[in-house]
């Protein structure tokens, strides 16, 4: 059964900046790096519209898998994340995020508003993680709905961080 989760993280920085370091190559990259990983950065595309596309691909099979996945799962693991961001209107941005999993059965996704908060910004992402596999399948959806909850606050810290670093 899917585990859904629920992120708000609020920030100094305005729905502006925060979009626009969404749109800037250098942010990705410092992002990758500072979470470490074997993840690459696949895909920036920004439409004329102001639409932002992110492509990231994360190999696993390397040491990097979390520890209740490498007790269950052996074998080569990549997850690759895409983030849409498309201006809304009012201040406000709404994002759509996909999780695949190329070799084993998990997916997971998830929509987020960004928008104005006084002279700040509010992230709000709902999620869902499903990861079909008998017996052991609930217990791995919970672990990674937490894992997603309390790690997207630490990609809104940095975000804060690189803005105030790079504005």
């Amino acid at each position: 059964m899917p585990r859904s989760f629920e992120v708000t993280f609020d920030s100094p920085a305005s729905v502006e900046q925060v979009f626009g370091a969404f749109g800037d190559r250098a942010y990705w990259l410092a992002r990758l790096e500072a979470f470490g990983g074997e993840k690459t950065l696949d895909a920036l595309d920004v439409d004329a519209d102001g639409r932002i596309r992110v492509v990231v691909t994360e190999d696993l099979r390397h040491g990097a898998l979390p520890g209740v996945l490498a007790k269950v799962y052996r074998g080569d693991l990549n997850i690759v994340t895409t983030e849409v961001w498309t201006p809304a209107g009012d201040g406000r941005v709404d994002g759509e995020i996909t999780v695949a999993v190329t070799g084993a059965p998990g997916s997971g996704s998830g929509t987020a508003v960004l928008e104005r908060v006084g002279t700040g910004s509010r992230l709000a992402l709902n999620g869902t993680v499903r990861f079909k596999m008998p017996l052991v399948g609930g217990p791995i959806e919970s672990f990674l709905a937490r894992e997603f909850a309390q790690g997207i606050p630490d990609i809104q810290r940095f975000t804060t961080t690189w803005l105030s670093e790079n504005a």
